[in-house]
């Protein structure tokens, strides 16, 4: 993922989850998927235990985003 391609894949809206940045189309937060894997929570292991509605590239762009800001 280069770039501001994330933008496609998080957003941010008042009405979802108080505004906080998710990954487009759920409530799930970029804080979240950070925090697991600053616990060296695996991708894979990310989204099959924990977030099985979002995908590795979500979870780059999560990374990317946090990079960003």
């Amino acid at each position: 993922m280069t770039g501001k391609n994330y933008r496609r894949r998080i957003t941010i809206d008042p009405q979802v989850h108080f505004g906080k940045p998710c990954v487009t189309g759920t409530r799930i937060s970029v804080e979240n998927v950070v925090e697991l894997m600053q616990e060296g929570i695996p991708f894979e292991e990310i989204v099959q235990r924990y977030y099985p509605d979002i995908e590795i590239e979500d979870i780059k762009a999560c990374i990317q985003y946090a990079v960003d800001i």
